[in-house]
C-alpha cells in the first residue's frame, strides 16, 4: 500500500508565500509522476503543476511564474513553492502520484488527503 502525506497549508495574506510538501511512503518501486491539484468550493478539481521522474514540469497557466514544483527522488517527496499568492489561489490542494509497486506492474494513481490553502487579508 502507498500513502501520500501532505503538509504546509495554511492561511496567508495576498502576496505571501507558502511551501507545500508531499511525501510518498509504502510499497514503492518507482514514481513516474508527482503533482498537485486543487479544488476550490463549487469548482472542479484542476491541475496546478506536475513533475515527471525525468524532471519535466507542467504548470497551469494561472500559476506560471508564481509557483514552482520540485521533487526529491531520494525522499519520494514533491514540493510546491507558491509565491505571490492571490485570493483566487484559495483551495484544498491535493497531492497526486503515479507509482509502480513492482517493475512489472503498471503505475497506479494515488491521492493525498488534501491540505487547505487560504489566501486572505
Amino acid at each position: 500500500q502507498v500513502q501520500l502525506v501532505e503538509s504546509g497549508g495554511g492561511l496567508v495574506q495576498p502576496g505571501g508565500s507558502l511551501r507545500l510538501s508531499c511525501a510518498a511512503s509504502g510499497s514503492i518501486f518507482s514514481i513516474d509522476v508527482m503533482g498537485w491539484y486543487r479544488q476550490a468550493p463549487g469548482k472542479q478539481r484542476e491541475l496546478v503543476a506536475r513533475v515527471t521522474s525525468g524532471g519535466r514540469t507542467i504548470y497551469a497557466d494561472s500559476v506560471k511564474g508564481r509557483f514552482t514544483i520540485s521533487g526529491d527522488s531520494a525522499k519520494n517527496t514533491v514540493y510546491l513553492q507558491m509565491n505571490s499568492l492571490k485570493p483566487e489561489d484559495t483551495a484544498v490542494y491535493y497531492c497526486n502520484a503515479d507509482i509502480r509497486s513492482s517493475w512489472y506492474k503498471k503505475a497506479d494513481d494515488y491521492w493525498g488527503q488534501g491540505t487547505q490553502v487560504t489566501v486572505s487579508s
